[in-house]
């Protein structure tokens, strides 16, 4: 099983951005989704979650401004962020948990995608 983190890049204020990451391998389905950021010197930070029935959670610096989602045909989620600030600056990193065709389950982490907002 492989996550693949992409969309990153650098935008100015107030612009927008969407991440996403596809997971690939054998699995059956994608069960929920954790987007995470950090900076150096700085603990990992929740951004924005989507639990097995869809609920999302989001951190509050970010509330109103981003959106999480998940396409399960296309085993993919995405983190849409709107309204970028430069205090968004960090590197993204997604977390899904999965169901495996083996019926298991695993947590798998994607390798991070660097965002960088400019004032």
């Amino acid at each position: 099983v492989q996550l693949q983190a992409s969309g990153g890049g650098t935008v100015q204020a107030g612009g927008a951005l969407r991440l996403s990451c596809a997971v690939t391998g054998s699995i059956s389905r994608i069960v929920a989704v954790g987007w995470y950021r950090q900076t150096p010197g700085k603990q990992r930070e929740l951004v924005a979650r989507i639990d097995p029935v869809g609920i999302t959670t989001y951190g509050d610096s970010v509330k109103g401004r981003f959106t999480v989602s998940r396409d399960i045909a296309k085993k993919t989620s995405y983190l849409q962020m709107n309204s970028l600030e430069p205090e968004d600056t960090a590197v993204y990193y997604c977390d899904v948990a999965v169901l495996l065709t083996d019926s298991n389950t695993a947590i798998e982490r994607g390798q991070g995608t660097q965002v960088t907002v400019s004032s």
